[in-house]
C-alpha cells in the first residue's frame, strides 16, 4: 500500500524559534519515517510582505540549512523551494477562479491585517489560495500546521471539494495534522500569546540559533507566577508552557516533570530546563554551521528537490488543465 502524502512549508522570513522547532521541525523529522513528505520553503508566500532581495536569499538558505540540520533527509523527503516549481502559481490562479472574494475576506489573518493597514495588498487576500495550491498540487492527505492555520486548511478543503464537484474527482481532500505535544509553544513573557520572533520583546522567544548563554538567560527570565508550585494546569499557563518545552526535549511526560520538581521550586526547574534545551539544540546548531557553509551541497539539495516536486506537481496540473478544457501543449 502506497504511503500517504504529508505537505508543509515554512516562510523564509528570518530565523526560526524554539516554538517552530518543537511544533514543526521535530514533528517533520518523525513524519518522514511514516509518510511521503514534501517540505517546502515558501518564498512566494514571504513576498506578501516587502522583502529585501539579499535578505530573502539568505533567509531561504538559512531555512533550508535548518531543515537539514534538524534531521530532514533529502533521501526520505522532498525538500524544495516554492518558487522553483512554477506549478504552484499556475494552480493558484486556477483556484482563484472558483474562490469567492467573500471567503477570502472572512479569513482571520486577512481581517487582522486589514485592521492594521489602510491599503492591503492583493497578495495578502490571495495568500490562502496559494496555500491551497501548495497542498493540493501533491495530492496531500495531511498537513501538519498550527491551530492558527486551521481556517486556511478548511478553505483548502472547500476549494478542493468545489473543484471535484464541478470537474469530477481530481484532488485528495486534505486533513489537518496537529501535534499533541508542543503544537503551540507560548511566549516566555506572556503565556497567553504564541511564541513569535516578531515580538518586540526579545526575551519572549528563543531562536534555534541563539547562543547557549542567551538560551539559558531567556529561560531564567521567563515569567512564572506567585503560586510557587510546579503544576501542569491552565491556572498556571507560564509554568505549563515551560513544562511543555521540557517534555519536548527530555522525552518525559508532564506528570513525570511535575512529580520530580514539585518540591524543588521554580529556580531549580528553570536552571535544569535551560540545560535540557541547550543540550537538545546543540547538535542542530553545530550541524547548521557545517551545512550552511557548504553552498554546493545546498544547491544539490534544492535542485534535486525541485526536480522531484515538479514531476509530481506537473502531473496534477496536467490533469487539472485537461479537465477544465485547456488544449494540451
Amino acid at each position: 500500500m502506497e504511503k500517504k502524502v504529508v505537505y508543509s512549508g515554512i516562510q523564509p522570513s528570518g530565523l526560526l524559534t524554539l516554538g517552530n522547532y518543537i511544533g514543526a521541525l521535530s514533528n517533520f523529522r518523525e513524519l518522514q519515517e511514516e509518510y511521503n513528505c514534501l517540505y517546502c520553503i515558501v518564498d512566494m508566500h514571504a513576498i506578501t510582505v516587502a522583502q529585501e532581495p539579499k535578505d530573502l536569499r539568505k533567509n531561504t538558505l538559512d531555512i533550508l540549512s535548518l531543515y537539514l540540520a534538524a534531521g530532514l533527509d533529502p533521501e526520505k523527503s522532498i525538500i524544495y523551494i516554492q518558487s522553483h516549481v512554477p506549478a504552484h502559481a499556475e494552480l493558484a490562479w486556477i483556484l482563484n477562479t472558483i474562490t469567492s472574494v467573500g471567503q477570502l475576506q472572512r479569513m482571520t489573518q486577512f481581517k487582522d491585517k486589514s485592521k492594521r493597514s489602510k491599503e492591503v495588498l492583493a497578495g495578502i487576500l490571495n495568500y490562502p489560495v496559494l496555500m491551497a495550491a501548495d497542498i493540493l498540487l501533491y495530492q496531500s492527505s495531511f498537513v501538519p500546521v498550527g491551530e492558527d492555520q486551521r481556517q486556511h486548511i478548511e478553505l483548502t478543503r472547500d476549494i478542493a471539494q468545489r473543484f471535484n464537484s464541478r470537474y469530477s474527482e481530481t484532488f485528495v481532500i486534505p486533513e489537518i495534522l496537529v501535534s499533541k505535544v508542543g503544537a503551540k509553544i507560548m511566549s516566555l513573557q506572556d503565556p497567553t500569546i504564541k511564541m513569535s520572533k516578531s515580538d518586540p520583546d526579545k526575551n519572549s522567544y528563543i531562536l534555534i540559533l541563539d547562543s547557549e548563554d542567551e538560551t539559558r538567560k531567556k529561560i531564567k527570565r521567563a515569567v512564572t507566577d506567585s503560586i510557587g508550585e510546579i503544576n501542569y494546569s491552565d491556572d498556571q499557563l507560564a509554568i505549563k508552557n515551560l513544562i511543555d518545552i521540557y517534555t519536548a526535549f527530555s522525552g518525559k511526560t508532564s506528570e513525570e516533570v511535575v512529580d520530580y520538581y514539585k518540591d524543588l521550586g521554580y529556580g531549580v526547574f528553570k536552571e535544569d530546563l535551560g540545560e535540557v534545551v541547550v543540550e537538545g539544540l546543540r547538535p542542530i546548531r553545530e550541524r547548521f554551521k557545517e551545512i550552511r557553509s557548504d553552498g554546493e551541497y545546498l544547491e544539490k539539495v534544492y535542485r534535486e528537490g525541485a526536480e522531484k516536486a515538479s514531476y509530481l506537481a506537473n502531473k496534477t496540473l496536467r490533469k487539472v488543465y485537461r479537465k477544465m478544457g485547456f488544449i494540451a501543449k
